[in-house]
């Protein structure tokens, strides 16, 4: 396929509301109960990552939004 015709191609995809980046690991609820943990102490950030099946540098990052947005 031509790079014309790929581009093409994302143009349809895009106008059907096909065309999406990489899903998020978690759901917003999710990342709402992971921050409750991760602040609430009990468990290490380890722990936490595995409890969710994220890597650690996910709960750091949700960490990190939910306290740029409060």
């Amino acid at each position: 396929m031509s790079v014309a015709g790929t581009r093409e191609g994302m143009a349809v995809a895009k106008a059907k509301g096909k065309l999406r980046g990489k899903q998020p690991k978690l759901s917003k609820a999710q990342e709402t109960h992971l921050v409750s943990v991760y602040r609430a102490g009990t468990h290490t950030t380890v722990e936490i990552a595995e409890l969710f099946g994220v890597a650690r540098s996910t709960v750091y990052r949700a960490n990190k939004r939910a306290g740029d947005s409060s």
